[in-house]
């Protein structure tokens, strides 16, 4: 590839969570296509208390004053997020746009953005909007989300472009006897861990029909799940995984379960379905949007009658189970794999930096951080 070669400049976070892993994936598929570096904004991604807050806030200045030292690219992509997010993220956005004088993408992530963008704040309102106007194209993860930002932007310039996984990294065990279910998560309380703790306590008392239950992951709810398998012999919790082991889990599962409060387009739950996983999740978000009467149950956030009701009827009806894992799989494959988000991106790229339009095999990369 060629010094003159057209250069897309990602910048995000890095250290753990959804958006790190869709940042790295994202580089790595763009370096096979053209030439393209990644700046990180030096935020840990999980953490707690005043001192961690000072420390991030610091690395995260420190990040934004070196950002302007480094070599102007042709496009820049920048991932955001909700409140301090966006604030964060804001600062690279507009120096692209109006002291670089480069075309930026702002893609929008966050399972709380809808509440973020109805603020009763006419500034904070206002600052959107700039934000917004100052990117020539905003990626948004269905048309949900971009009904949201349409209330801040023009929605000619919004783009729907899901979260990807790779099918090829899973291999579905269908049919599993007895039935798994899976939780794959963080073990805190806006991912429903509560609740499902409960119901499947329940459900092991509810029904005749043997079925195994396998946690993974960690956090402040780690207890509660733990004390939840001490007493049941047919749950088992694995702590943190590995992402081998974690991909091992969904494959050898049935029943991918997220009762969640609020997502995005969670990349956990189409991990699930490349798994081959039917899938039992909530009303929020994007998932609607994803999961219908074919392929999953939704309930509602919170409701541990239902989230039984559900796991219930799906324990007991494997034929049912393995016609939901099949159609998830194939939706996968056929709408939110990597191979089809990449070419979806670079005509994105394409429209503002026609260079970069159909870009074929080759790469340069750099990560800077």
């Amino acid at each position: 590839m060629t010094a003159e070669s057209p250069r897309v400049l990602i910048v995000g976070t890095y250290g753990g969570g959804g958006v790190h892993q869709y940042v790295e994936e994202q580089h790595r598929r763009l370096s096979d296509r053209l030439s393209v570096s990644s700046y990180d904004m030096r935020m840990p991604p999980a953490g707690s208390g005043a001192t961690w807050f000072v420390y991030s806030v610091l690395l995260g200045l420190w990040a934004a004053i070196l950002f302007p030292f480094r070599r102007r690219p042709d496009i820049v992509h920048v991932h955001t997020s909700h409140r301090f997010s966006f604030y964060r993220s804001s600062l690279y956005v507009l120096f692209a746009a109006y002291v670089w004088n480069r075309p930026v993408v702002v893609h929008v992530h966050g399972s709380s953005f809808d509440e973020f963008v109805a603020t009763d704040s006419r500034a904070l309102a206002w600052y959107q909007s700039v934000v917004f106007d100052a990117s020539d194209r905003v990626v948004v993860l269905s048309p949900h989300w971009r009904d949201v930002v349409a209330t801040r932007t023009d929605e000619e310039s919004i783009h729907v472009l899901p979260n990807a996984v790779e099918p090829s990294s899973y291999d579905p065990e269908f049919g599993a006897d007895p039935p798994r279910l899976v939780f794959v998560s963080n073990m805190i309380d806006r991912k429903g861990v509560a609740e499902l703790v409960e119901a499947v306590d329940r459900l092991a008392t509810s029904t005749d029909r043997p079925f195994e239950a396998e946690f993974a992951g960690k956090g402040p709810l780690s207890s509660s799940v733990e004390e939840l398998a001490a007493e049941h012999e047919n749950v088992t919790y694995h702590g943190y995984v590995s992402e081998q082991r974690k991909r091992e889990l969904l494959s050898e599962g049935s029943i991918y379960v997220l009762p969640t409060y609020a997502e995005g387009l969670p990349i956990a739950m189409l991990e699930g379905m490349a798994g081959g996983n039917a899938v039992v999740s909530t009303t929020v978000g994007s998932i609607p949007e994803v999961i219908g009467d074919e392929n999953g149950i939704l309930i509602e956030p919170g409701d541990v009658d239902e989230l039984h009701d559900a796991l219930e009827t799906l324990v007991t009806s494997p034929e049912r189970v393995e016609g939901m894992g099949r159609q998830n799989r194939r939706q996968i494959e056929q709408r939110y794999s990597w191979e089809e988000i990449t070419d979806e991106l670079l005509e994105i790229y394409g429209r503002e930096v026609p260079a970069l339009e159909g870009r074929g095999a080759g790469s340069s990369s750099d990560v800077v951080v």
